[in-house]
């Protein structure tokens, strides 16, 4: 006989439980809180314990449970919002680094006259870099290559 759970109607209900789920699995503490606006749902995990499970190399499994987040929030709904999930400051750490990063290949772009590949990432992390970028006068900015190796080009603009 199998126990039918209730699943709670509000996606950022549903975000907070299923962060909260996978935190017990893993047999990690931790506090989920929630922060919604119109635009997004931000779940942000914090405690005493090592994340470095829920992160993940690279990232790539707290971007895995991101999209899951994302998918059970907006399951048969219409209207959908960006999920955001982050644990211990990593986001934040993380977005430092890439734009730090970012600075350094558009600087170099711009004293060689040369295009310059960066390090593949996320499709959000690629994010960061090409808004982080779009004001600097001088370079542009794309994306290049297939997941998961996709990259940012960092390349000086042509004067006409």
């Amino acid at each position: 006989m199998s126990v039918e759970t209730k699943w709670p109607d509000e996606p950022a209900e549903r975000v907070k439980e299923l962060v909260e789920g996978v935190l017990d699995e893993l047999d990690l503490a931790g506090e989920v809180e929630i922060r919604e606006d119109d635009e997004r749902i931000e779940a942000v995990v914090s405690g005493e314990d090592d994340y470095g499970l829920l992160i993940g190399k690279r990232g790539q499994t707290i971007d895995a449970l991101q999209l899951l987040c994302f998918q059970a929030a907006f399951r048969g709904l219409r209207d959908r919002k960006r999920v955001v999930l982050d644990a211990a400051g990593y986001r934040e750490r993380r977005r430092e680094v890439l734009t730090a990063r970012a600075d350094r290949a558009a600087e170099q772009a711009l004293e060689g006259s040369v295009s310059v590949e960066m390090d593949p990432m996320s499709a959000q992390e690629r994010r960061v870099v090409h808004e982080h970028l779009k004001e600097r006068s001088g370079v542009e900015t794309f994306s290049e290559g297939d997941e998961p190796r996709r990259c940012v080009v960092v390349a000086p603009l042509i004067a006409e």
